[in-house]
């Protein structure tokens, strides 16, 4: 089937109506609404600029083609760059927003976050170190003072450094000891990278750190807390933060393992 019999019109694009048609056979809801109405958001922006007669219609679509290829040669089994792109384009943090959005409609619970690539499947349990709920899991990681997590820096961090599994006691209380948070730059030696420095927007992300909070009879929890004294909560490159995971970081008194 060719595009000019499934729109005999012949407008530009014709190729789109194509695969309108071709996907609206496929079984998957979810995909046959959201692959073509990708491949349409794709060519409402390349539409535009190959519309204009100065400019070379495929010299400007490449363009973005390369930038795609690039995404994928750049990834690695440690360095997911497609996510990166997702994390500083915002899209990540959006569908963190709507996955929030619903499970608040019947509370206020804690504001969720993104994930991010950094979570850890293999962290371990560790010994001790609103309503208290029991036997809860408390998945905490964060960056070194170096900025880097255990896997980004092999070199100077042990596996699982800065990681850890908790459970709360019949209480509902937990207690460990970690770092103060530091800011960091994500990677910029990718497209990522390219992509900031053509959009005049710096890769810093504010100090954090991570918390993924789970129970058998609770919706899980996957945030992060910020320090409210650091000078990049206004412009996260990756839009994670939000008004109520910012807090006050006290210096706790009478306790010589304190760092």
């Amino acid at each position: 089937m060719r595009p000019d019999e499934v729109n005999p019109s012949g407008e530009i694009f014709a190729a789109t109506h194509l695969i309108h048609h071709v996907y609206s056979s496929t079984r998957s809801n979810d995909r046959r609404v959201a692959v073509p109405k990708f491949t349409q958001h794709v060519v409402d922006t390349i539409g535009p600029a190959t519309d204009d007669p100065a400019t070379d219609d495929r010299t400007r679509a490449m363009i973005g083609v390369r930038f795609m290829n690039s995404i994928g040669q750049a990834s690695t089994p440690i360095t997911n760059e497609g996510l990166r792109i997702c994390d500083v384009l915002g899209l990540e943090s959006l569908v963190d927003e709507i996955a929030h959005r619903h499970a608040s409609e019947s509370g206020s619970p804690t504001s969720s976050s993104i994930l991010v690539p950094f979570w850890s499947l293999n962290a371990p349990f560790r010994e001790w170190g609103s309503k208290p709920v029991a036997n809860a899991v408390f998945d905490f990681w964060q960056a070194s003072s170096n900025g880097k997590y255990d896997f980004q820096d092999a070199d100077n961090q042990t596996d699982n450094n800065l990681r850890g599994k908790f459970r709360t006691n019949e209480k509902g209380k937990y207690w460990f000891y970690y770092l103060k948070p530091t800011a960091y730059s994500l990677p910029t030696d990718g497209p990522a990278g390219v992509l900031l420095k053509l959009l005049d927007r710096h890769p810093f992300r504010p100090a954090h750190f991570h918390l993924m909070i789970s129970h058998d009879s609770y919706i899980p929890v996957t945030t992060q807390i910020f320090p409210s004294d650091d000078q990049y909560l206004t412009t996260d490159t990756v839009f994670a933060v939000k008004d109520d995971l910012v807090v006050d970081f006290l210096p706790f008194e009478g306790e010589r393992r304190r760092r």
